[in-house]
């Protein structure tokens, strides 16, 4: 039974190592090679961020800092958890770091990301700031509260396209902050 889980993880592996060189390889282009590195940086999406603020302090009036601290609270669990429990009991070495597959990663980044690499901490801040602002806005904003998850796509696509993480990583990081959010946003709701 333990060999038929350790045939299948190869398997899963391979076809993560695979699905990874598809997006960091093959779909290489001048103008992403410019732009994705942006897009994983934290400071180009402060003015996102600033907007953030502006608008729940005007849509949410009085509740708006409460918004505020419960979306900080989304970003600090899904940050927790990614990083300090999940990626510390998996220990898997990121694309860039693997000493038998880091020769075939187009590191796009002037070095590859210290830590381990499931899940994305990327992934599951960024889908659980979505899920959050998704649930919590969904009544003022109708449709366009969907834009918050291609907003986290576009972050996780860039985090496969530079070379420091494999799309499982990606998945694994998206699910945990889609759980995250969606129960802290959910519990605002109900409550303000």
């Amino acid at each position: 039974m333990l060999l038929d889980s350790e045939v299948i993880w190869q398997k899963i592996e391979k076809l993560d190592q695979w699905a990874f060189l598809q997006i960091n390889n093959n779909l290489s282009h001048p103008f992403l090679d410019e732009f994705m590195p942006l897009f994983r940086n934290s400071f180009f999406w402060i003015p996102l961020y600033f907007f953030l603020l502006l608008f729940a302090t005007i849509n949410f009036k009085n509740k708006g800092w409460w918004w505020l601290l419960f979306f900080i609270c989304t970003v600090s669990l899904t940050d927790l958890i990614s990083s300090r429990l999940i990626k510390e009991s998996f220990e898997r070495l990121r694309p860039c770091m693997d000493p038998e597959f880091s020769l075939q990663v187009r590191l796009l980044l002037n070095r590859c990301s210290g830590g381990y690499s499931f899940t994305s901490s990327h992934a599951a801040n960024h889908f659980g700031i979505a899920a959050y602002f998704f649930v919590t806005t969904k009544f003022l904003l109708n449709k366009w509260a969907w834009l918050a998850f291609g907003w986290a796509a576009i972050i996780c696509f860039a985090q496969i396209y530079v070379g420091v993480h494999y799309p499982l990583d990606i998945i694994g990081g998206a699910i945990v902050g889609l759980t995250i959010g969606l129960t802290i946003g959910s519990y605002f709701k109900k409550r303000y």
